[in-house]
């Protein structure tokens, strides 16, 4: 029978690694359990995400299986294994679920989540077995996505998810692999294949920087929902907001007055119009969730 650790969601503020890129203001209301956006999933949406998910879990067994019988195929040893619990059990998702607490600038709060898995390799001049994280992402939307002239490297937001995982799983050095279910076409050169490749796989070193970036961020809001000093909103940031209705209840009529002042400065500006239009539309919104609330 699997065993859960005990969780604490009441004595700090928790935040999960795939929140890392989130703008302060929304990670500020949903620690103080404000409620999230209850946004309707079209059938479609839901087939894409149930079709990320299974992605990542036929990656997972792909290395089970390679674990098992690489070396019986190549005649060469298997370059990785795959991390194991105290139970025996592959270092995948839910078998390694944690929360951290972590005290960090005169804060208290908690990292928790889970990644899709740990691997360890044995350092070929030292001996020494040295463990590294994974993550697996998909892409659906088409095969250039995951292409040499679109994909330069690992998304930021994702470089921020890994850098919380270091932290929770005490990892200096992570995969991004990302995986793209859409394909160019079934019969494809060598040479075809190469320019649109449906697998990628990016290292990244987790630096001390790296790290003290994010613990800043999350030790900031911690002290905003200590003090009750809300950060202030980012309309560029707006969109991709999980809590827009909140954010916006949330916001005094000075904060208001101050996003309305930057609506036209921005339309008076040399800003690109697309994104002038993301301000005009974010506060259009919050300007109606406002109306109405009165």
């Amino acid at each position: 029978m699997r065993k859960y650790k005990p969780t604490d969601f009441k004595s700090a503020p928790y935040f999960s690694p795939s929140s890392a890129g989130s703008s302060d203001r929304e990670l500020y209301v949903k620690a103080l359990k404000m409620p999230r956006d209850e946004d309707v999933v079209n059938p479609w949406q839901r087939r894409y995400t149930a079709r990320g998910t299974a992605v990542g879990d036929w990656l997972q067994r792909e290395l089970l299986l390679a674990e098992r019988h690489y070396e019986k195929f190549t005649g060469e040893k298997v370059p990785f294994t795959i991390a194991r619990t105290d139970e025996g059990n592959p270092a995948f998702e839910d078998f390694i679920k944690t929360q951290k607490f972590i005290e960090y600038n005169g804060q208290r709060f908690s990292l928790f989540g889970t990644s899709d898995g740990v691997l360890e390799y044995v350092d070929e001049e030292t001996g020494e077995i040295k463990r590294i994280g994974l993550e697996i992402k998909s892409k659906q939307t088409s095969y250039s996505e995951t292409g040499f002239q679109r994909m330069k490297g690992p998304k930021e937001d994702h470089v921020k998810q890994i850098t919380c995982y270091s932290l929770m799983y005490n990892l200096d050095a992570y995969l991004v692999v990302y995986v793209n279910c859409s394909v160019k076409a079934w019969f494809m050169t060598d040479e075809e294949h190469a320019k649109a490749p449906d697998f990628r796989v990016f290292g990244v070193e987790i630096t001390d920087e790296m790290k003290s970036e994010i613990l800043d961020k999350f030790a900031y809001v911690t002290k905003c929902v200590a003090n009750g000093t809300a950060p202030a909103l980012d309309l560029e940031s707006f969109r991709f907001n999980n809590f827009k209705r909140s954010c916006a209840l949330s916001l005094t009529d000075e904060e208001f007055a101050i996003l309305k002042a930057q609506v036209k400065r921005a339309q008076r500006s040399g800003l690109p119009q697309w994104k002038i239009d993301s301000y005009v539309e974010s506060f259009m919104f919050i300007e109606e969730v406002r109306k109405v609330a009165k």
